[in-house]
């Protein structure tokens, strides 16, 4: 295994200075953020490390040897839109993107691109899922076409009242995965797998890993604490960030020697990215470069 980091949270860095960093702490690859250059609409959005729209042979080049001088691998290409948002249009344009993504993907000989499924959070799973099969078929026949494996995140994205109750991403369960990857059962589909997201779903987040060997492309490690004080307060059925926290490795509920363990015992051995979204070290730059080399510490024990 390789451990990396999710770039979203160097959105000032250029390319060269997240490759520096990575280099000096010690991590051996980084999950590079590929959204289109603009503002962004929400944390951890909007942040453009590599431009997949305009992507010529030099900028390939350079982005190789930027590796190559030091040290450090690109895991995969990723852009996390809602690819199935009721807005068609809209939808389109975050479509069309990835497109993009996965043919930077397969330019750079990086072959992962990482997302999600998309959900329009006010309909059923069923209610979404006509979509789905409308988007996602041709998706991953591109995907196939170009070599290109695309992880999907099981983050249910659901932070504010908008999102509540469905979220906007479908695939947040081992049921739904089962049933995605029986849709569409190309190799070239599977799980960016970040065990957070099972905690504060009260989910066993041990055993997919287990049930889903041949799925796991990308592995995030980001931890989760769940407040019980605040749950007591507001109940499960409240928008959950009334309640649970998002935390760098070791400050959570995830038994990282139990996650690595279990990643070794069905023999994984791609990248486990650092994904920083601790609000406790996302008050300047010096904060975050703390949590990264924290959670390299931390993780370096085990892998």
């Amino acid at each position: 295994m390789q451990l990396g980091f999710v770039t979203a949270i160097l959105p000032e860095q250029s390319l060269e200075e997240v490759f520096q960093v990575a280099a000096e702490i010690g991590y051996e690859c980084i999950e590079v953020m590929c959204w289109p250059p603009g503002k962004a609409e929400r944390r951890y959005a909007g942040v453009t490390h590599i431009d997949v729209t305009d992507l010529p042979g030099t900028q390939v080049q350079r982005i190789r040897e930027l590796s190559d001088r030091y040290g450090v691998a690109i895991s995969a290409l990723s852009y996390y839109p809602n690819m199935l948002v009721a807005d068609r249009a809209e939808g389109q344009v975050y479509i069309d993107h990835f497109r993009k993504v996965i043919d930077a993907a397969a330019l750079l000989g990086v072959n992962h691109a990482n997302t999600f499924i998309g959900r329009d959070p006010k309909k059923s799973i069923d209610d979404n899922w006509p979509r789905f099969r409308e988007v996602w078929g041709p998706l991953l026949e591109y995907a196939e076409e170009k070599q290109v494996y695309v992880g999907i995140e099981n983050c249910p994205m659901i932070f504010t009242n908008d999102e509540w109750p469905g979220g906007k991403n479908l695939a947040t369960s081992p049921a739904t995965w089962e049933q995605m990857f029986a849709e569409f059962p190309t190799p070239y589909f599977g799980l960016n797998y970040d065990p957070s997201h099972m905690i504060w779903q009260r989910m066993d987040y041990l055993a997919p890993m287990r049930e889903f060997t041949d799925r796991l492309v990308h592995v995030h490690a980001k931890d989760m604490r769940v407040d019980q004080h605040r749950l007591d307060r507001h109940g499960i059925m409240a928008v959950p960030t009334k309640w649970y926290e998002p935390k760098i490795p070791g400050l959570g509920h995830v038994d990282w020697g139990r996650f690595f363990s279990m990643l070794s015992s069905v023999g994984y051995t791609g990248p486990v990215c650092v994904e920083v979204e601790d609000l406790a070290f996302e008050g300047s730059l010096e904060g975050r470069l703390q949590a990264l080399r924290q959670s390299y510490r931390y993780l370096r024990q085990f892998v």
